[in-house]
């Protein structure tokens, strides 16, 4: 098992952003997450907050393998939502974060390449109107003697 770094990145707070193209807007979210729990919750209440939504497509990265990182199309073709939402938190070089893109159908179809650059648009302005902070991992230990 590798160690984790000395530091990372990671975002302060939540954060927006928007895209529209052809009718259809693509509202994004970015999160600071600790594990599967808290993003399952995330998910499910923006589903809530947006039932005429067609789409909540989301990618989040937990920690630094790749097992810890995993995206979701939500319907949308294969591709097309959840890995370029991923590729910005990659490119950011974000940890411990979840981008979530909520897709309003406007009722013109994009294609695959429209969809692909829309969801990462709108995942890119969410991490552009992000703080981005650099985390210090702490170790708590116990030391006991005599």
């Amino acid at each position: 098992m590798n160690d984790p770094p000395n530091s990372y990145l990671s975002i302060k707070q939540a954060s927006d952003g928007i895209y529209k193209d052809k009718g259809s807007k693509f509202i994004a979210k970015a999160f600071p997450v600790k594990d599967l729990e808290e993003i399952k919750n995330i998910v499910g209440l923006l589903k809530s907050e947006h039932p005429k939504a067609r789409h909540v497509c989301y990618a989040y990265r937990l920690g630094f393998t790749p097992e810890e990182t995993r995206s979701n199309d939500d319907g949308e073709p294969a591709g097309s939502a959840g890995k370029p939402i991923q590729n910005t938190v990659f490119s950011a070089h974000l940890h411990f974060v979840l981008v979530a893109v909520v897709r309003y159908f406007g009722g013109t179809l994009l294609g695959v390449p429209g969809l692909i650059h829309a969801y990462k648009e709108a995942s890119a302005d969410a991490l552009l109107n992000a703080e981005i902070v650099t985390i210090e991992p702490e170790i708590l230990q116990k030391i006991s003697f005599p």
